[in-house]
């Protein structure tokens, strides 16, 4: 594992507001949200990025998705709709060099994307 925060997370070097564990994958809310909802979503195997995913990664994705479903069930966002994000590098505005999704939702989010 390296020595990122979310890597410090998972191995319970920091503490977070934990949403959901299971042994691949954590969920918690995020300090500085940006919606009422806002969780972040992220494998316990360090990934640095989408773009970083090997071929033996690719399953993590649709692991992913299952997990983000039910977590927005769960969070009662799902029925009006939320949001998935991921940022892949500086330039795509990722922060944390670890592979993670925001789940966004509980109000009208602004910029539209199709």
């Amino acid at each position: 594992m390296e020595d990122c925060v979310f890597c410090k997370i998972v191995r319970g070097e920091i503490p977070c507001d934990m949403v959901y564990e299971d042994e691949r994958f954590l969920v918690f809310n995020d300090i500085q949200p940006q919606a009422p909802v806002h969780m972040l979503l992220i494998p316990k195997k360090h990934v640095k990025s989408i773009s970083a995913m090997t071929d033996e990664d690719i399953a993590l994705v649709g692991q992913m998705v299952n997990i983000a479903t039910r977590i927005a069930a769960a969070a009662g966002i799902s029925a009006k709709g939320f949001r998935l994000v991921t940022n892949s590098g500086k330039e795509g505005g990722q922060i944390v060099p670890h592979l993670h999704w925001h789940i966004l939702g509980g109000r009208q989010l602004s910029g539209e994307l199709g």
